[in-house]
């Protein structure tokens, strides 16, 4: 019975002993795998944020539909409001027929007064001269004029004319026929120039009373329900001024221009009434021979 307990006794010292020998084996142990596993996952963290980022897909752009616009002014306006742009349409019509007719037949009688200081003074005769002009030509006209004073100078009533006031007033009066001809259509520009800027503030005054007037009926007047209506009467104002800057600046172009050619009309009908009064007309002027 000693001997057993002798026996188990030793068993025991030995398993102590070798319990508290593996003991800090085990501890180093523990701590090695917590420094392998923290290096690790440092080393994972560091190529983690090593490895770029893929950049983002670009945005899809959805396009916004624009609920206002010429479109929508002509489709909700009431009828003072579709008036009011129609007669802002033929305004601007009518002012661009008439700057490009002015500026063709300016360029008309311009070729046309190179033509008669080419041809016309080389003549040999009045009839010839006149006949080597184009017969839709203005200074044609002008001379056809005091040719023709020239050969009628006779009835009671004109022969109580002077001769030279007599062919002096025909000449006049052909030159101003061709300067009113000239004329046509600068009183129109003037008045759109005038007065497009006004319709279209009228056009402008109307839409916004009405944007109002349904802003107030429904109840809401937050930016969208406001802004819409409020600029797309202000369409209005910027066809008005459209419509009114090229009126002026083509009227006072056109009437510099018309000054330009009109100087030469007269220089032509001077020139034409002193070769009438000249004194080799004896046949052109039969009445003058007789007094």
């Amino acid at each position: 019975m000693n001997k057993t307990a002798k026996h188990i006794a030793r068993f025991a010292a030995i398993g102590l002993i070798s319990t508290s020998t593996l003991l800090p084996f085990h501890t180093v142990w523990a701590d090695e795998t917590t420094q392998a596993t923290a290096v690790t996952t440092t080393n994972t963290e560091a190529v983690t944020q090593v490895t770029p980022t893929p950049p983002p897909l670009p945005a899809t752009e959805e396009k916004v539909h624009n609920p206002y616009g010429l479109e929508a002014l002509w489709r909700e306006g009431d009828l003072v409001a579709k008036t009011t742009l129609f007669i802002l349409v033929l305004m601007s019509i009518g002012t661009w027929y008439i700057i490009f007719s002015k500026v063709f037949q300016q360029s008309k009688i311009k070729r046309h007064g190179t033509e008669a200081e080419r041809n016309f003074w080389e003549a040999d005769t009045l009839n010839s001269a006149k006949e080597s002009l184009d017969p839709s030509s203005t200074y044609r006209y002008i001379a056809e004029k005091g040719i023709h004073s020239t050969k009628h100078h006779d009835g009671t009533l004109l022969e109580r004319i002077d001769f030279n006031t007599w062919v002096t007033i025909s000449i006049q009066r052909a030159i101003e026929k061709v300067q009113s001809h000239l004329g046509n259509g600068l009183a129109f520009l003037a008045t759109v120039g005038s007065t497009a800027p006004f319709v279209g503030l009228f056009g402008t005054v109307w839409g916004i009373y009405h944007a109002l007037t349904a802003i107030g009926i429904s109840g809401q007047a937050s930016i969208d329900k406001v802004a819409g209506p409020v600029g797309e009467a202000l369409i209005m104002t910027a066809i008005g001024l459209a419509v009114a800057v090229p009126a002026v600046l083509g009227y006072n172009w056109l009437t510099r221009r018309n000054k330009a050619v009109m100087d030469n009309v007269r220089s032509f009908g001077s020139d034409l009434h002193a070769v009438l009064l000249s004194g080799d007309l004896n046949s052109n002027h039969p009445n003058r021979n007789s007094k």
